[in-house]
């Protein structure tokens, strides 16, 4: 079905891989296409409650083909069509703004999504890895904006997305220098939430921890929740804490609280619907 991904579910989980290893899985327009149509895929499926998304061979991803790169750079008329597509989004279905373009479509799924940072990061794949709500790698994981060394500027909402994570003093050093990070420096700096310290233990990791989200909590209260950060980014305190009440009030007169309770009183695991059960 798909060329440049490969697309599996295994309860609770699906695991989208970036398949062009021969070109680090360098980005294009069709696997932009195919990453959207897994995305939404899964999370209409209620056989998945996370999803994995990871590169085959030694790259997550090198960023956008270089290939398409040169052809927009040397004036190519013919590129002109994939110059525009490359820099065109999409508006998320009822956006008010905030989540349209690109990448921001990761932040709207209602699950989670965990980037599993195998080997180099690079150009629009940095700021496509960072609308991914977790993200993590080993040693060999590597990170590199580019963007600076290529003529180029903060794009896809790098420019917002990474000083939210790393503050703006280091967001410009890594932007303006467009240097190396390793995955230990990338730990340290907020760019991963874990570091795995054997490779092969990588995607094992990630499909453990979405095994336990399925296994302990409720896959609704974690789609309002992160609903709730990535909207409350754009909120003061106030507003947050406002919707935060309503939503709670929401919350009570749901079967997943009910459950939720009686479950803890019975000192037995919870048994929640999933997101895509009828």
């Amino acid at each position: 079905m798909y060329d440049t991904i490969i697309y599996e579910v295994d309860n609770p989980v699906a695991t989208i891989t970036l398949n062009r290893p021969e070109a680090m899985n360098a980005w294009t327009n069709r696997m932009d296409r195919e990453i959207r149509d897994a995305v939404s895929r899964a999370s209409g499926d209620p056989a998945v409650v996370g999803i994995i998304i990871t590169g085959a061979g030694r790259a997550f991803c090198a960023g956008a083909d270089m290939n398409l790169l040169s052809n927009i750079s040397s004036g190519d008329e013919s590129s002109n069509d994939a110059g525009s597509a490359l820099a065109e989004g999409e508006a998320a279905a009822d956006s008010n703004g905030d989540f349209d373009g690109r990448f921001p479509f990761l932040m709207t799924t209602p699950k989670p999504i965990i980037a599993a940072i195998n080997g180099a990061v690079a150009g629009m794949a940095f700021p496509f890895s960072l609308c991914c709500d977790l993200r993590v790698g080993t040693e060999k994981s590597l990170f590199l904006t580019a963007f600076a060394q290529r003529g180029l500027i903060a794009e896809w909402g790098v420019g917002w997305l990474l000083p939210k994570l790393v503050g703006p003093s280091v967001a410009l050093d890594l932007l303006m220098s467009s240097r190396r990070v390793t995955g230990v420096e990338g730990k340290e700096l907020g760019l991963l939430n874990h570091i795995v310290d054997n490779p092969d233990d990588l995607l094992p990791w990630c499909r453990n921890y979405i095994t336990e989200l399925a296994e302990k909590c409720s896959p609704t209260s974690m789609a309002i929740m992160k609903q709730q950060v990535y909207e409350h980014l754009h909120q003061g305190m106030g507003a947050a804490e406002s919707e935060a009440a309503k939503l709670m009030v929401e919350s009570f007169g749901r079967p997943d609280f009910a459950e939720g309770v009686q479950s803890f009183v019975e000192k037995r695991p919870p048994s929640f619907s999933r997101i895509g059960d009828n």
